[in-house]
């Protein structure tokens, strides 16, 4: 079917489905408030509505909320749906970016969360690395071991995903240096140098990243972070090397050849960046990608990339480090995202986080420091989000929620493209894999103010990039969610022109 047959068709139906929206956004049904069943957004304010902003208003003046979309009311909030304040219903595709599994109070965890065994963690909180609970490997076993990619039989338990990514760059480093001098036991010498921030102790090598990666805000990560630079302006950062991640042109279909020779350019351009640095005396530990450039802008490439870059690692011998942590634990229709590239054999590390309820790296044999406390901090980890990890698990696999995500992905994916037909300035560039997908916008402030209007209509929704907008749902939002999502977006989209 030709474009304008597509318009055509689609024009006749936006009459109809505006009105169908419209009733579907603007009445609140006081008893889905009270029994918590949600089906639909329903909004009665502006947004934020005015309790959530009198809250802002006082929080604002003590600490930096200056993110803040509205504040929520998590008691009335179930399922897909999130409820505010001032009792605002949200279809939420963002869910706490990527972070929530399973949707709001669902019950299997609300069940574990009751239980005498959780309770005592919570309560006291044990600190992992001297004295975890005589259970611990049993939870591991059952929960992230349970998981683990093919090719990585350990596994480091971190806080979050900045602190996962800092912690698996501190392993690879340690791996290198042994290598380098023969040892994973650092001279005398190499101990008083530390201390004062020169060689030997503190040696020249460093992490290779990309254009328009994210991989954190604390201070180590903050150095591989290329993308919104108010994150990193007035911060002090390693002078580590960069190279260009691939650019593509969608549709995918019509742009092969572009695509094939963008993707070979950077790695060329990887391949003689880790040279220059090594020729330099900075030697590369390691690479570190994210399978999606989720903050950068759900930036893609193709498996082959991938599988050229940890060739280009293997030559170099550093550390192919694989940053799961947006996009591992399901959304893109398999636990892992790298599953998708077809790998030889596995990465060398792969951090996880947000979806995962707990953050850390696997990794393969080797990366394990010889002496403790290298790798360390009070908690190591979360043994309560542990327990709830095995329920969301259970859950996954009980209910096909991976296939789940699948299907209700290729509905985006559908209804998207058509809508881009109808409004080729405002919805660009639809890709994704599973749920996460993003669309682009014309300009930066189109964007903004189809953000915007997304969220008055009643989906929780956020921008990523200069000008695109991420969906992350919850792997329990279906088919009927996705076609609710589509519905919403091309209101927006009418209203936005």
């Amino acid at each position: 079917m030709s474009n304008m047959l597509v318009k055509s068709w689609l024009m006749k139906r936006i009459c109809v489905k505006q009105s169908i929206i419209k009733q579907s956004i603007c009445s609140l049904t006081t008893q889905c408030l009270e029994d918590g069943k949600h089906n639909q957004p329903v909004m009665t304010t502006s947004v934020p509505g005015p309790i959530s902003t009198e809250k802002l208003r006082e929080l604002e003046t003590k600490s930096n909320f200056g993110s803040v979309h509205f504040f929520a009311d998590y008691k009335k909030s179930k399922g897909n749906y999130l409820v505010d304040v001032d009792n605002n219903v949200y279809l939420d595709v963002l869910q706490q970016i990527s972070s929530v599994p399973l949707g709001y109070n669902h019950p299997a965890l609300a069940a574990t969360a009751a239980s005498e065994e959780f309770q005592s963690i919570i309560i006291n909180r044990p600190s992992m690395g001297i004295n975890p609970p005589g259970e611990t490997f049993q939870m591991l076993s059952d929960t992230l071991l349970r998981i683990q990619p093919k090719g990585l039989p350990n596994v480091q338990t971190m806080m979050c995903g900045s602190c996962s990514v800092e912690n698996a760059m501190k392993a690879a480093m340690i791996k290198y240096r042994a290598e380098q001098r023969g040892s994973y036991d650092p001279s005398e010498l190499e101990l008083e140098t530390c201390l004062k921030q020169e060689l030997p102790g503190t040696p020249d090598i460093c992490f290779l990243t990309f254009t328009n990666a994210f991989h954190g805000r604390t201070f180590g990560s903050l150095t591989l972070t290329r993308s919104k630079a108010i994150h990193k302006v007035d911060i002090p950062g390693f002078k580590w090397p960069i190279t260009d991640f691939p650019e593509l042109k969608y549709p995918l279909a019509d742009y092969v050849e572009h695509n094939r020779a963008e993707e070979a350019r950077c790695l060329d351009m990887a391949r003689k960046v880790i040279k220059e640095s090594n020729d330099k005396g900075c030697y590369v530990a390691g690479v570190i990608v994210e399978p999606i450039q989720s903050e950068g802008g759900d930036n893609a490439a193709s498996p082959e990339f991938f599988q050229g870059l940890q060739n280009i690692c293997k030559e170099t011998k550093c550390a192919f480090v694989v940053d799961e942590v947006q996009t591992g634990g399901g959304p893109t229709g398999k636990f892992w995202a790298h599953e998708h590239w077809n790998l030889d054999e596995a990465p060398d590390m792969v951090t996880f986080a947000k979806k995962l309820m707990v953050g850390g790296y696997y990794f393969k044999d080797g990366f394990l420091p010889k002496q403790p406390y290298r790798i360390f901090n009070t908690w190591m980890g979360d043994q309560a989000r542990v327990a709830l990890l095995k329920t969301v698990i259970d859950v996954i696999e009980k209910d096909n929620l991976l296939e789940a995500t699948c299907r209700a992905g290729d509905v985006l994916i559908a209804g998207l493209n058509k809508l881009n037909v109808l409004y080729p300035n405002t919805i660009m560039d639809v890709r994704g894999v599973g749920t996460v997908i993003s669309f682009t916008c014309e300009t930066p402030q189109l964007r903004d103010k189809m953000s915007a209007t997304l969220r008055s209509l009643g989906l929780q929704n956020a921008g990523n990039g200069n000008k695109s907008l991420r969906l992350r749902p919850a792997l329990i939002f279906n088919e009927t969610h996705a076609r609710l999502t589509i519905d919403l977006i091309e209101e927006a989209a009418r209203l936005c022109q």
